[in-house]
């Protein structure tokens, strides 16, 4: 079985450039597309794709919008949102949606296909480093607010979560902790699913939200 995958863009013409570059990869397949977020949702719904390309600026409902009603369902797609533009603000709301990944459009197609390799094996496709970059400096705006759920991680996953936070990749945070890179990824899992999140990129955004960690706390 092949990665299946819904094209969500108002733009005809950038569809079907998305198409194109997906159908060169024999390991995947276009199995819907949409034109607007409300369209998205719909397709996605009735094919059960493994991964939805979401373009950001969309009619009816944008892509963000769409990203997030669709998350909210049970067995959700992961989503990777497009956008002509790089900006922390795109990036830090597409994080709160619970996307997987952030995507320029004017990336090259090897970039694009790997993108979707990397989102569907279960990593963020975003660089650890820039994302805590980016949430940091949003997270700062507004006074952390601690959850209640933290109380259910035990000392050590309280800990993952702080360096998971930092940027730190599994294997630094093996490196860090003096225990193996498959334990460490236990750990993840367990705090990704006693916190209820799909995945690091939302564990970043929670652990500043929450106080777990601050902006420039090294």
């Amino acid at each position: 079985m092949g990665i299946r995958i819904v094209i969500a863009d108002d733009q005809a013409m950038v569809r079907a450039g998305l198409r194109m570059v997906v159908d060169s990869d024999p390991g995947m397949e276009v199995v819907g597309e949409a034109a607007d977020g409300r369209e998205a949702i719909a397709v996605a719904r009735r094919t059960r794709p493994d991964i939805v390309l979401m373009d950001i600026s969309m009619p009816r409902l944008d892509g963000l919008s769409a990203a997030k009603e669709l998350l909210d369902t049970p067995s959700p797609p992961k989503v990777i949102t497009l956008t002509t533009f790089d900006t922390d603000e795109n990036l830090y709301a597409a994080l709160r949606a619970g996307t997987s990944g952030f995507l320029l459009k004017v990336s090259p197609p090897e970039q694009l296909l790997e993108a979707i390799r990397v989102v569907h094996s279960g990593d963020a496709l975003l660089d650890p480093a820039v994302t805590s970059r980016v949430i940091a400096t949003f997270a700062s705006r507004a006074e952390p607010t601690p959850s209640p759920r933290l109380a259910e991680l035990t000392p050590r996953e309280l800990e993952v979560l702080r360096l998971l936070a930092r940027g730190l990749t599994n294997a630094e945070i093996a490196r860090e902790l003096y225990v193996g890179e498959a334990t460490v990824k236990t750990h993840v899992a367990r705090v990704l699913m006693k916190l209820s999140l799909r995945d690091r990129a939302q564990a970043v955004v929670f652990a500043y939200e929450s106080g777990v960690v601050r902006p420039g706390a090294a």
